[in-house]
C-alpha cells in the first residue's frame, strides 16, 4: 500500500518495521527481484555501455503513492484542493485517521476509531489527529485532473480544480530554456488526431484495439493509460487549447524521434505508458526494463548522446519495505532539515546516465525527488521552487568524473 498516510505509519518514525502490518498486501511487501535480471543491468554491463553512477541514498520525494510524487517532481508542492467541501458529506474528500496515524485497515492492522482513506489530507481540526501529521485541504492520493484527459466518467468535483501555482515548466520558460514533457500513449488520450503516437485512424471513432472501452472521441486513451502521472497537465498554464501545452506536452514517439535525429530540447522528462513503467499487475519488471533500455540507448546513440546526462527514477516505492529510513531519521544538522510534513518518503532506485563519465560509481548522499529540481534550478539559474533544503542531484556527478 502506497498512500499517504499509509506510508507513515509504515515508516513508524524511521524504525521501518510497520510496512506488513499497514499494508493491503501483507507479506508480499517483503518480496524481492534479481535486479542482475533485468535489461537495464545488462545493458549497463555490456561491452561499450557508457558508465553510470548509482544513487543510493534517494529517496522518493513525498510519502505516498505516483500522484503526489509526480507533483513534487514538477512543482515540489502538495496541490491545493480549492473549494474542497468539509461537511461531512459523500462529496467531503477528506481522510480520517486514527491515533496511529492510520487511514484505513488492512488484513493486520484494524483501526482504533472511525477512519476514512480519501483523496485530501485530514481535516486540522479532526479529534485526535496526531502531532506532526499534514492537514487541510491538500490532494494528496490519486486525485483526477481537471482537464482532458482524465479517468472517463469521473465527476466534476472530484477532480482537481485547475492549479496555478509555480512548476517547473514556469521557470524553465521563464529563461527561455527549451523543454517538454513526454508521455507514452499522450497523442491518444488527449486527442490529438495524426500527430506523433496516434494510433487511432483517420475516422471518427477509436481504433485501436486498447482503447478505453468508454473512451469518446477524439479522446482515445489506452486501457493502460495514467491519467494522474500527467503532472503538468494538472496546471492552468498547460490548459487545453493554449500554446504552451501544444509546445510542451508531447508524446514518447517525439522524444525517440528527437533523439535518433539529434533534436533533444535541453530538458526532457519522460513518462512510459502503463504497460511500459514496471508498474506490478498491469505490466512486468523485464518489460518495462527494456523500454527504458530503448530509451537509453535512443539517446546515448544520437547524435546528442554525448551531451546529455540521464536520469532514472521511479515515482514511488510501490508499498514494499525498506530498510534504510528517509531524512530527518537517523540524521543531524543540514540533513536532518531535509524533510517536512510532506516527505521524503521511502527510498527508490535512481540511476545517472552519461558518456562523458569516466567511470562508474555510487553516490551515497542524500537526494529526494526534488533534489532534481534543485539541479536544474542551479545548471539553468532558474527561481527556486524547492524550499526544503534538499542536496542538489549534480553533487552525484563528481562519483562518475567527467562532468563538468
Amino acid at each position: 500500500m502506497h498512500r499517504f498516510y499509509s506510508e507513515q505509519y509504515q515508516l513508524n518514525g524511521g524504525r521501518q518495521n510497520r510496512y506488513m502490518t499497514g499494508s493491503d498486501a501483507a507479506g508480499l511487501v517483503m518480496g524481492y527481484y534479481d535486479t542482475k535480471k533485468l535489461p537495464i543491468y545488462t545493458y549497463l554491463h555490456g561491452n561499450g555501455a557508457p558508465n553510470y553512477i548509482i544513487a543510493d541514498s534517494f529517496f522518493q520525494g513525498a510519502f505516498g503513492g505516483s500522484f503526489l510524487d509526480h507533483q513534487f517532481l514538477v512543482a515540489a508542492a502538495a496541490p491545493q484542493f480549492v473549494g474542497a467541501l468539509n461537511d461531512g458529506s459523500a462529496n467531503d474528500f477528506h481522510s480520517i485517521v486514527d491515533a496511529n496515524g492510520m487511514p484505513t485497515s488492512t488484513p493486520l492492522y484494524t483501526p482504533l476509531s472511525t477512519v476514512k482513506d480519501a483523496q485530501l489530507t485530514a481535516k486540522c481540526n479532526q479529534a485526535g489527529l496526531p502531532a506532526g501529521l499534514a492537514c487541510g485541504d491538500y490532494a494528496v492520493n490519486t486525485t483526477q485532473p481537471f482537464y482532458q484527459p482524465y479517468s472517463p466518467g469521473t465527476a466534476d468535483i472530484k477532480r482537481l480544480p485547475p492549479l496555478h501555482t509555480p512548476n517547473i515548466g514556469d521557470r524553465l520558460s521563464a529563461k527561455r530554456v527549451d523543454w517538454a514533457w513526454y508521455s507514452g500513449g499522450w497523442s491518444n488520450a488527449n486527442g490529438d488526431v495524426g500527430a506523433s503516437g496516434w494510433t487511432n485512424g483517420n475516422g471518427t471513432t477509436c481504433t485501436d484495439p486498447n482503447h478505453v472501452s468508454t473512451a469518446v472521441f477524439p479522446n482515445c486513451p489506452d486501457v493502460d493509460f495514467q491519467y494522474h502521472h500527467q503532472a503538468l497537465n494538472y496546471f492552468a498554464n498547460y490548459a487545453p487549447g493554449t500554446q504552451a501545452r501544444k509546445d510542451r506536452l508531447k508524446d514518447e514517439a517525439e522524444f525517440i524521434q528527437a533523439a535518433k535525429t539529434g533534436r533533444l530540447k535541453q530538458v526532457s522528462f519522460i513518462k512510459p505508458i502503463g504497460e511500459e513503467n514496471e508498474h506490478p499487475g498491469y505490466t512486468s519488471e523485464s518489460e518495462g526494463s527494456q523500454h527504458l533500455v530503448d530509451l537509453v540507448k535512443a539517446i546515448v546513440e544520437g547524435p546528442d548522446g554525448k551531451d546529455t546526462l540521464i536520469v532514472i527514477t521511479y515515482d514511488e516505492f510501490g508499498g514494499q519495505w525498506d530498510h534504510v529510513p528517509p531524512p530527518p531519521f537517523n540524521r543531524h544538522g543540514a540533513e536532518a532539515k531535509a524533510a517536512d510534513q510532506w516527505g521524503p518518503g521511502t527510498r527508490i532506485p535512481a540511476l545517472l546516465i552519461a558518456k562523458r563519465f569516466n567511470k562508474s560509481g555510487v553516490a551515497h548522499e542524500d537526494f529526494d525527488t526534488t533534489s532534481i529540481l534543485k539541479m536544474l534550478e542551479k545548471r539553468f539559474d532558474l527561481d527556486p521552487l524547492v524550499t526544503r533544503p534538499v542536496r542538489s542531484l549534480s553533487a552525484a556527478l563528481k562519483a562518475g568524473e567527467g562532468w563538468h
